[in-house]
C-alpha cells in the first residue's frame, strides 16, 4: 500500500524552521528601520522607517510570527538608539513593544476582509500606537517616572496635568506613520505569492 496522503494542513502550514527564519530576518529589518530613523526631540524621539515592514508582515504571516518579529525588532532597534544616540529614556524600547506589538493583531484581523477594511485597520493600528505612546508619556511626565522631567517653556516645573499634556502631545506626530500605508500595501502585493509558497496563508 502507498503512503497515506498528508492532510491539507500539513501540506500548507509553514515549517517551524521557516517561521523562525521569518522572525529572525524581519526582526533584523525592523531593528534596522528603527535605527535608521529621523531624530526628533523627546518624547517622540524619532520617526522610524519600520512601519511599512511590520504592517505588511501582519498580513503576510500569522499574527504570532508578526508580533514576535515586530516586538523583538522594535526593542532591539530602540535599545540601540537609546544606548548609542542618547537623549532617550531606558523605557523607550519597552514602549516599542507596548505600542507597536499590538498593532499587528489589529491589522491581522482585517487581512482577509478586503483592501478597504485592511486600510482602515492599518489606520486604526497607527491611532492605537499614537495613543499608547501619548498616554504613557503623559503619565510619565505627570509623575516624573523613568527620567521624564516635566518643565514649562520657561524652565519652571510643571504646575498641572495640562503642562504634562502639552509635552506628551508631540506624540501625535506619530500619526505621520499613516503615510507608510501605501508602501505596506505595495509590499503585500509583491510579496504575498512568495509567502504563500512558504506555507503562509
Amino acid at each position: 500500500m502507498g503512503e497515506p496522503a498528508r492532510s491539507k494542513v500539513e501540506d500548507t502550514s509553514p515549517r517551524r524552521s521557516r517561521t523562525l527564519a521569518i522572525v529572525a530576518v524581519f526582526s533584523a529589518l525592523i531593528a534596522l528601520g528603527t535605527i535608521l530613523s529621523i531624530p526628533l526631540p523627546p518624547p517622540l524621539y524619532e520617526i522610524t522607517w519600520s512601519p511599512p515592514i511590520y504592517l505588511a508582515l501582519a498580513v503576510l504571516v500569522d499574527s504570532a510570527t508578526a508580533f514576535d518579529a515586530t516586538a523583538m525588532g522594535g526593542f532591539i532597534g530602540e535599545a540601540f538608539n537609546v544606548a548609542f544616540r542618547g537623549g532617550g529614556s531606558p523605557i523607550y524600547p519597552f514602549g516599542m513593544v507596548w505600542a507597536r506589538g499590538p498593532e499587528v493583531f489589529i491589522v491581522a484581523w482585517a487581512k482577509r476582509k478586503g483592501t478597504r477594511t485592511l486600510v482602515i485597520a492599518m489606520v486604526a493600528a497607527t491611532v492605537f500606537e499614537t495613543l499608547a505612546f501619548f498616554l504613557s508619556d503623559w503619565a510619565f511626565y505627570n509623575y516624573g517616572l523613568f527620567g521624564y522631567v516635566c518643565q514649562t517653556a520657561s524652565g519652571a516645573p510643571c504646575a498641572s496635568i495640562y503642562d504634562s499634556y502639552g509635552l506628551a502631545s508631540t506624540d501625535f506626530f506619530t500619526l505621520v506613520d499613516i503615510a507608510f500605508i501605501p508602501v505596506a500595501l505595495a509590499l503585500i502585493r509583491s510579496a504575498k505569492p512568495h509567502f504563500a509558497r512558504l506555507g503562509f496563508r
